[in-house]
């Protein structure tokens, strides 16, 4: 019997990295804007695009008028389409990411995408090919609500029909492994960086994560 019956996923910094500085310094300079002052602006959006309750052309809308540029419904739908362009162009897909899917799915583990993101998130799963290596997508900007609120992860489970001491979740971020373990799944942080993560690959991860009890 497998060691869980289901693992809850986050997708940046944990199976896609990417340059978030760079994608931020492109997006201000598609914006007209300094990457502090863009930085600024967005960032009063950022929980309302995340969570959903503003769609990214509104809230690039809202930047542009606060930075003093054209902030017409052509430019926010530009500038979130430059978005959609650029974390596609910017994204790695590390070498261990379809393995472990792989292996997780071959050993019956169910598994879902749990991330924290706006709607172009879902764009760049397809056009790189793991969207149809998991079961669920479970999106913050689709459902409503975003980690480390622990209902999202209870989302997750009920799509998966697994109860959370079933379950684990894998994410390079220490707060939302700390929520998870609250809600009473398991956890195991990944720190590509090699720092203070419980692993820095995934290479391997989907042997352990499936094996025996």
């Amino acid at each position: 019997m497998p060691r869980y019956d289901a693992c809850l996923i986050d997708v940046y910094e944990t199976v896609v990295t990417m340059d978030q500085v760079r994608h931020l310094e492109l997006l201000a300079e598609r914006a007209g804007a300094s990457p502090d002052d863009f930085c600024a602006q967005t960032g009063t959006w950022a929980e309302r695009v995340t969570d959903g309750r503003a769609p990214l052309p509104e809230a690039m809308a809202a930047v542009l008028e606060a930075l003093g540029r054209p902030a017409g419904e052509d430019a926010a739908a530009a500038l979130a389409d430059a978005d959609r362009e650029l974390i596609v162009e910017l994204a790695t897909l590390p070498e261990d990411t379809v393995p472990f899917l792989e292996g997780l799915r071959a050993a019956g583990v169910r598994t879902a995408f749990v991330s924290n993101c706006n709607e172009n998130t879902r764009h760049l799963l397809d056009g790189l090919g793991l969207t149809g290596l998991v079961d669920e997508l479970v999106l913050s900007c689709e459902v409503g609500v975003a980690k480390p609120d622990p209902r999202i992860y209870g989302v997750a489970l009920d799509r998966l029909d697994v109860p959370p001491e079933r379950a684990v979740l894998v994410d390079d971020l220490a707060s939302y492994c700390e929520s998870a373990e609250a809600f009473g799944m398991a956890s195991v942080r990944i720190d590509r960086a090699g720092g203070t993560g419980d692993v820095d690959t995934l290479a391997g991860l989907a042997e352990r994560l499936a094996g025996p009890t």
